[in-house]
């Protein structure tokens, strides 16, 4: 069954940039992975600093084994220290 993967990020003001450039090379690293299907990137009207990612992954041990992925996990922790608060992830499955 196949999941999606909300992830809540506030970036630091003045650090936008830096963190649409790390995001990107995220995304060119998960859309060839095995068991991605999409993606999308939100950013909050009302608090421009707020972003939403949501992927659609074919289970969640696919999720898993792409956040595993040593270069992915180096960009997640450089992407940290451009957030204003910790980074929220949740795994939603279909009701």
């Amino acid at each position: 069954m196949s999941v999606r993967i909300i992830i809540d990020r506030k970036v630091k003001k003045g650090k936008e940039a830096d963190f649409a450039k790390l995001l990107r090379t995220l995304r060119s690293k998960s859309i060839f992975s095995k068991g991605y299907i999409s993606g999308e990137m939100l950013r909050d009207r009302d608090d421009p600093q707020n972003y939403i990612v949501i992927t659609a992954w074919q289970s969640v041990a696919h999720w898993e084994e792409y956040e595993k992925i040593p270069e992915t996990s180096k960009i997640h922790a450089r992407i940290e220290k451009l957030m204003a608060r910790p980074t929220k992830v949740k795994i939603c499955v279909h009701a």
